[in-house]
């Protein structure tokens, strides 16, 4: 057979131009025998680690590439090695940051000036080109034996037009003529998809398109019998040894970290161990215990063998930042296994209070950096990542890409409109559709919607399918962070970001892994944010200063305020499910709380395990264990694996792992389902423990087990480090209710509570809560001092439609004693959008009268045509009508998202438009078992991975909330009474267990057009 290499092959990383996975490419070009492969995406690497990973595992050459678009042609450019390698990738960062993210600008002088001699350079020229112009000739002889033309043949009348043309230039420059597929498809089954994704790049129909579609399936991967009929073999042993000159691997890039982190006199090694032990010390000042010191001593030992000093001293350096400029911070993740991180004030999670295990943060057999991941005040964030950027430098420092991918709704949207489905029935299919029921196959429930009626309907449900996972555009990762010592340009191409001031890699965090390169993650946490702002007015207020490490530990009246499930607005126990669980777990210390977090899991859940713990808890199951050595791993959580390193360290003691072995088979718990893997340590695993004289029923019971954690397992070390801030923040509601709403209420958005709730939450928690004000308002809601004690201002910023401008603006220029009168505010020549949203939120109540009298009197201010100012000139005094409370709550929510005012369901009680139903706070009353019908406000719908297709439908009345359980079957049923609900009716039982109280529904009704406003919104699935 001919060897031939395929030298020019996109992949869907040039995003909608290319309609097959860089796996795919890799995978066909294998089983079709060619010699090798190259991924040459539009001026991007975006695709080549996964095609690495693809070739690995298929034996064969991967060409590493790009191409830059031009009117005179298409340049594609092929690494030979290493240096050739971050030549190439310096010129993609030069062109991407020249443009704006998405873009790029390219100029074939820069292959002049910016040569790249370590390259391949293969030239396909425009269409018609009969002539070489003087800068190719150049370019040729730059590169020399490096350049060839490239040929395409796509079985078009023109192709021999075409190899003529091809012929004569490459006479004219005296350069080799290389075949190539210039793939597309990696099957010709992909052209209906390719239509349609450059339809949707031209943001028009793929019938609108048909006389610029690609009129065949020609440019997939062919085989070369095939393209030995349509090449000269000249053209095709050309690619052979293209390919053959390039032997980069990109397996060589080797990471360098930056070395300022370590100061002069030190070496890495030293200045770490020199700053843990002082943290050591810092921590426990009475004495280090023998057992902490002893661990620390072995991680640093590893830390020296592995040579990850670096790793840790640059996260040092950022909390360390972080900490001279008073923003809250706390690691999580694995790193909460390490003594290390805690000495360093990384992490706030103590050895002591749980039992962590420090494999899963390193080990030898891993062979790769650890995982820090570092939460930090998501409103304060981006002062961290600036610093990252003044210190090392935008040439060394980005962060990681997210590839944003098709999932089902924007599938079905962009694919919808380039078949031609009309805009609005593409709507109402999205907004009928219940994306959340994994159960209830989508292309089901489009069938049931008719969509198979329209003549493109079949198309629709099978290139949906095929898109979904597809990727649309690189993204900027939440806050992982590359640094190099040198040029990050030398590992991988720098564009820039959608944000100003920010640059962004090529790679997302996948290909960070896989290629064993260090990845800083500066993530955000609103809950950090919320406590800092609610400390700042605890220590305004009360004189008291907080941090999260002075909080009073194990204070048994906030755990008892957390068993009544008296939770919203806490971090990590605030949704439906982990409400229910609270008074039946019934948290009395800071573990119980570590457990209650990780209990409300898929991974306990699936796997049997809470109904046993609670069950032991609660004395009615008595403890169980085959030996010492796992009663030393199960004893604190009662002989029921919760956690991740539980079943991590029962691998070890029960079954013989290694750390690094056991580590394994927690990777392969994330990916069984898919891969498989699993199955491979059951032999290991059982044969270990029958080797160890356990019962074949206990082993394959705990083999079973680890298959119900799946990929959802949590670990103790992430939950230990998220107890810190749910005790936290419970504390501070308990204590300083005031200033825990007013923080939280600042950081929205956050959790699962919108402004509306979380303030009805506040005032039946007796926190006074005031309305928007011209002369008190600020933009941020503040405490005020009302009547000897602190009462919640609302902020101008929960008015709709009024700028942050506008709003300083009045607070700067506002008097001491406050505005009189409207005219007064005339002189600062805020815009009248502006002053009307004010007048909507009553925020002119003081100075003007309600609402209705404001927004008239609003209609004198300003200029106006001399008609009106006459006709106007009677009635300057004219005085309205007050609004009624409904008008009031239609208002309010109109201008405000919420109101202060009479609740909703009680104007409808009085109005006596509702059906007979139980109030929320007369439920508990009712006995367990009993029909009730209950009316609310659909305040949020919850569908947890834990609940299998349950959804949780929360209802809000004047008394407060009803939890709604909706089982899967009924759910499907009455879909379209309660997706889009505003105001809900539910006939079922109610159910009343350890004193939580929920309906499940049996019967439901929609009832939103009694509602007198659709303002009302509520926050769901999330």
């Amino acid at each position: 057979m001919t060897a031939y290499a395929e030298l020019h092959c996109l992949t869907h990383y040039s995003f909608l131009q290319a309609a097959s996975s860089p796996a795919e490419m890799v995978q066909r070009a294998a089983e079709l025998g060619y010699q090798a492969i190259s991924i040459t995406d539009e001026c991007s690497f975006a695709g080549v680690v996964k095609a690495w990973q693809a070739a690995k595992a298929h034996n064969i050459q991967l060409l590493v590439g790009c191409f830059f678009n031009d009117p005179t042609g298409r340049y594609v450019c092929l690494v030979k090695n290493l240096a050739g390698y971050q030549q190439l990738s310096a010129l993609i960062s030069h062109c991407r940051q020249q443009a704006e993210k998405g873009s790029y600008l390219f100029k074939p002088e820069w292959l002049l000036s910016k040569p790249l001699p370590d390259c391949e350079l293969l030239w396909l020229p425009a269409a018609n080109t009969q002539a070489v112009s003087v800068q190719i000739a150049d370019i040729r002889r730059l590169y020399a034996n490096r350049f060839a033309i490239l040929a395409v043949r796509d079985r078009l009348a023109s192709d021999q037009v075409c190899a003529r043309a091809v012929s004569s230039l490459a006479a004219q420059l005296d350069a080799p003529i290389a075949a190539s597929n210039a793939a597309l498809l990696h099957s010709p089954e992909r052209l209906p998809l390719l239509h349609t994704i450059n339809a949707i790049a031209a943001n028009t129909t793929v019938a609108a398109m048909e006389s610029e579609h690609w009129v065949n399936a020609e440019r997939h991967l062919r085989p070369c019998d095939q393209l030995t009929q349509l090449f000269p073999l000249k053209w095709l042993q050309q690619s052979a040894l293209i390919a053959r000159q390039c032997s980069f691997d990109l397996g060589c890039l080797r990471y360098q970290y930056p070395g300022e982190v370590v100061p002069a006199g030190y070496t890495p090694a030293n200045y770490l161990a020199e700053q843990a032990q002082a943290g050591a010390q810092r921590r426990y000042p009475a004495g280090v215990p023998q057992k902490v010191q002893s661990q620390l001593d072995a991680e640093l030992a590893l830390v020296e063998q592995l040579n990850y000093e670096h790793f840790f001293l640059t996260i040092y350096d950022l909390v360390q930042f972080a900490e001279s400029q008073h923003i809250l911070f706390q690691g999580r993740g694995s790193a909460a296994n390490s003594v290390l991180c805690y000495c360093l004030g990384i992490t706030a999670v103590d050895p002591d209070q749980s039992e962590l295990l420090f494999e899963r943060f390193i080990s030898k057999e891993r062979d790769e950096p650890p995982d820090i991941d570092v939460d930090f005040e998501h409103q304060r964030r981006e002062e961290v990542i600036q610093y990252i950027y003044r210190k090392y430098g935008r040439h060394r420092a980005a962060l990681t890409a997210t590839v944003i991918t098709y999932r089902l709704r924007s599938a079905i949207k962009d694919v919808g409109k380039a078949l031609g489905f009309p805009l609005a029935q593409l709507s109402q299919l999205l907004t009928r559709l219940d994306r959340r029921d994994s159960e209830d196959d989508w292309q089901k429930q489009l069938d049931a919607l008719g969509v198979l009626q329209h003549p493109m309907g079949g198309h629709l449900l099978q290139l949906v399918e095929q898109i979904r996972g597809f990727p649309r555009h690189l993204s900027q990762h939440v806050g992982g962070f590359v640094i190099a010592a040198e040029r990050l340009s030398d590992l991988v191409p720098v564009e820039n970001a959608a944000m100003p001031e920010r640059t962004v890699i090529q790679w997302d965090k996948n290909d960070i892994e896989a290629l064993k390169l260090l990845k800083v993650d500066v993530l955000g946490l609103g809950m950090l944010s919320a406590l800092r702002r609610g400390f700042q007015w605890v220590e305004h207020c009360y004189g008291r200063t907080l941090t999260i490490g002075s909080i009073p530990q194990e204070d048994q009246s906030v755990y008892a305020m957390l068993q009544r499930a008296d939770a919203v607005g806490i971090f990590q126990v605030e949704s439906r499910a982990q409400m229910n669980m609270l008074p039946r777990l019934k948290p009395k210390t800071f573990y119980d709380l570590v457990v209650q977090i990780a209990i409300v899991r898929p991974g306990p859940i699936q796997g049997d395990m809470v109904h046993p713990y609670l069950r032991r808890r609660d004395g009615l199951e008595p403890e169980d264990y085959p030996n010492p050595a796992v009663e030393a791993v199960l004893k604190r959580t009662l002989g029921v694996p919760i956690f991740q390193e539980q079943v991590i360290k029962l691998a070890m003691v029960a079954a013989g792992f290694s750390g690094g072995e056991a580590d394994q088979l927690r990777r392969a718990m994330g990916t069984w389902k898919s891969t498989g893997q699993m199955l491979e340590f059951k032999r290991k695993i059982v044969s270990g423990m029958l080797a160890r004289g356990y019962d074949e029923s206990f082993a394959l019971r705990l083999f079973e087990q680890i298959c119900g954690f799946g990929e959802y397992g949590f670990p103790e070390s992430h939950s230990a480090s998220f107890a810190n801030l749910a005790y936290a923040s419970a504390w501070l509601k308990y204590y300083y209710p005031a200033a825990f709403y007013v923080g939280l209420l600042n950081s929205l958005p956050m959790g699962f509570y919108s402004a509306a709730q979380l303030i009805q939450d506040a005032r039946q928690h007796q926190v006074t809560v005031l309305p928007v004000c011209i002369n008190n308002s600020l933009w941020e809601h503040q405490l005020t001092k009302e009547d000897d004690s602190w009462a919640l201002r609302l902020g101008f910023c929960v008015v709709k439609g009024l700028s942050k401008d506008a709003s300083d603006q009045i607070t700067v220029a506002r008097p001491g004693v406050g505005f009189a009168k409207l005219t007064e505010i005339e002189s600062l020549a805020i815009p009248s959008s502006d002053l009307q949203a004010l007048a909507s939120a009553d925020a002119f109540r003081g100075i003007a009268g309600h609402r209705y009298q404001a927004r008239w009197d609003m209609t004198h201010l300003g200029e106006q045509l001399p008609l009106l100012t006459e006709a106007e000139a009677g009635q300057a005094e004219y005085q309205l009508t007050e609004p009624s409370a409904v008008d009031t709550m239609v208002q309010d929510y109109a201008a405000t998202g919420l109101t202060l005012g009479t609740h909703p369901l009680a104007l409808l009680n009085q109005q006596g438009v509702l059906p007979t139903h139980k109030r929320a706070q007369e439920l508990i009353h009712l006995r367990s078992g009993q029909v009730v019908t209950v009316i609310g406000l659909v305040v949020g719908r919850q569908r947890p991975s834990t609940s299998t297709g349950v959804t949780f439908i929360t209802l809000e009345d004047e008394t407060g909330n009803v939890n709604v359980v909706l089982w899967q079957k009924l759910g499907r049923q009455q879909r379209q009474h309660w997706l889009h609900a505003k105001l809900l009716q539910v006939t079922g039982t109610v159910e009343i267990e350890e004193s939580v109280v929920h309906v499940v529904a049996g019967r439901l009704r929609d009832i939103s057009d009694r509602l007198p406003t659709q303002a009302i919104r509520s926050r769901d699935f999330h």
